[in-house]
């Protein structure tokens, strides 16, 4: 069919409908059109170009050819809480029942370089994530789990190198060489200084610190994913879908240089950048989200930095389902929540996934719970039909529409701070977090004046008994931690302790040294984070936030 006759095609059914809405009006600010037909993706909609095949550049439908046919995403299941032995039995229990992967999060002293027993750790330790102050509780919190068979995924930043480096030592205690090891970390420093908040150090030596461990892992651990730039934080701080990949990018294109800066050739560590996505409610706009990003970063590494390889292109992405959009009322809808989540970030494409628990938004998540959430992923995988075939929603009028008008204003941000100066000048001068401020304070006024629908929280209300049976972190785990490290202080060979920090602080003062061995050494002789960070504190200084925004 010729578009015009599909143009007055389109016409004459508008007319109708129009001529009937006085009966059966629509509902109020609904953004995207009635309906979406050819004439919406243009007469120059070009397949080869703008979709191609998957595994083929420019990925919009997938990085590998078969996606989920040949093998599932990774069930990596975020989880992490009190004591390193609270913590393992938390892992092998995932294992046990489908999990694919780990993945952990630490506790708020952990992520900000401070010990347990400091007094910066108060009333905080092993409440939002495990706490981990050195190789032993490294060593408890992989106790029976061969890590040359899984693969781990740890949301660590400003400390990156300090855990990786755990990580590394617990492996070779097991036997296991470092080019055995799978993983990521997320390791994403500017999004830190932008969305959330644990930053250490200031920018430059931040920057310097993920650069080494590109070039160290690039040599020594070849299978580990050095980097998830991350728009996860992006987007729970308040961004729009366009505004999360679009920053998240920009730090992609950042540290890409950063590292190209620092002498490394872009096909030898592109390949291993990792990227993590949000999956909202809006179940098809998530799904145009993942498509255009992949697009975005494969012209990206292409085109402005000159990558060979096609690895060295593809947008590879975990996903974790929108933690923002869980409610503390009627709890149980968040199961519903999760689910549509999960079908979304499985329709775009994701390479693995973490399903939140319906408590999230109370507490920390008690096995029954997560329990739910990992088989909410298993349902989808083995019983939705969703992953029986390669990007199911391609070739839809609105969701190539959709992924096209999300790839154009990612553009227009990236342009943007191009001329601010790139991402770390675009931070610095507050733009990005202006953005996204506003963003949120826009989502929220359409949920208080009831323009936008949130079930349980402005429609649909009722009546409820309070939460009962939620998974609470005593506070005994702190001086549980502190008798811990005091025995270990104790029993340590101290003299060599002292020895690696001194030959790390040296190593610190000079701007060409790879950190990444030094620290290694340090974790070695069980220095712990806290006195790692702080010879690092001492060298490079502490980052103070902007404030006048």
């Amino acid at each position: 069919m010729a578009f015009e006759d599909i143009k007055a095609g389109l016409d004459k059914f508008n007319a109708g409908v129009e001529a009937k809405l006085a009966k059966a009006p629509e509902r109020a600010n609904l953004e995207p059109n009635r309906l979406y037909t050819p004439l919406d993706l243009g007469e120059d909609f070009d397949y080869v170009t703008k979709l191609g095949f998957p595994g083929e550049y420019p990925f919009t439908r997938g990085v590998q050819p078969t996606m989920y046919r040949g093998r599932f995403w990774t069930m990596r299941m975020y989880a992490g809480f009190s004591t390193a032995k609270a913590s393992n039995e938390r892992y092998r229990y995932l294992l046990a029942n489908g999990g694919s992967g780990l993945s952990c999060a630490f506790d708020l002293p952990t992520q900000i370089g401070y010990d347990s027993d400091d007094p910066m750790a108060e009333g905080e330790v092993g409440k939002v994530g495990v706490a981990i102050d050195s190789l032993a509780d490294m060593e408890i919190l992989f106790d029976q789990i061969p890590l040359d068979k899984v693969s781990t995924s740890m949301t660590i930043n400003a400390p990156a190198s300090v855990l990786l480096a755990m990580y590394i030592a617990v492996a070779e205690k097991q036997g296991v060489t470092p080019d055995k090891l799978r993983g990521t970390i997320q390791n994403d420093i500017l999004k830190e200084y932008a969305a959330r908040g644990t930053y250490i150090f200031p920018p430059k030596p931040s920057m310097r610190l993920i650069t080494n461990i590109f070039e160290y892992c690039s040599k020594n651990v070849p299978q580990w994913n050095t980097i998830s730039i991350s728009g996860y934080h992006i987007r729970e701080a308040g961004s729009t879908a366009a505004q999360e990949i679009a920053f998240t990018i920009a730090d992609g294109i950042a540290y890409v240089e950063a590292a190209i800066k620092a002498g490394m050739d872009v096909d030898a560590f592109a390949g291993r950048l990792s990227f993590f996505w949000n999956a909202h409610n809006n179940v098809l706009e998530e799904v145009a989200k993942f498509r255009a990003s992949r697009r975005v970063w494969a012209k990206v590494m292409k085109e402005r930095f000159g990558a060979k390889k096609p690895k060295s292109m593809m947008l590879r992405v975990h996903t974790q389902t929108a933690g923002s959009m869980l409610t503390a009322q009627q709890p149980n809808n968040n199961i519903v929540r999760v689910a549509l989540q999960t079908a979304a970030a499985v329709m775009g494409g994701t390479q693995s996934l973490h399903t939140n628990s319906k408590d999230e938004a109370l507490a920390l998540p008690t096995t029954e719970s997560v329990t739910i959430a990992l088989r909410t992923q298993q349902i989808v995988a083995y019983e939705s039909g969703l992953a029986d075939t390669v990007d199911p929603l391609g070739g839809s009028y609105y969701v190539e529409a959709l992924t096209d008008k999300i790839e154009k204003e990612c553009w227009a941000y990236i342009e943007k701070i191009d001329e601010l100066g790139g991402a770390p000048e675009a931070i610095h001068k507050g733009y990005i977090q202006r953005e996204i401020q506003d963003s949120a304070y826009k989502w929220q006024m359409d949920v208080e004046k009831g323009n936008r629908i949130i079930v349980g929280v402005n429609k649909f209300t009722q009546e409820e008994e309070p939460p009962k049976n939620l998974l609470r972190v005593d506070a005994s785990v702190g001086v549980e931690q502190a008798a811990r490290l005091k025995e270990l202080r104790a029993k340590r060979d101290n003299d060599a302790v002292k020895a690696n920090l001194a030959a790390l602080e040296k190593a610190a003062a000079d701007e060409n040294e790879n950190l990444m061995p030094y620290i290694l050494d340090c974790v070695r002789v069980y220095a712990t984070e806290g006195e790692i960070c702080g010879v690092l504190r001492k060298v490079f200084g502490e980052y103070q936030a902007h404030t006048t925004l």
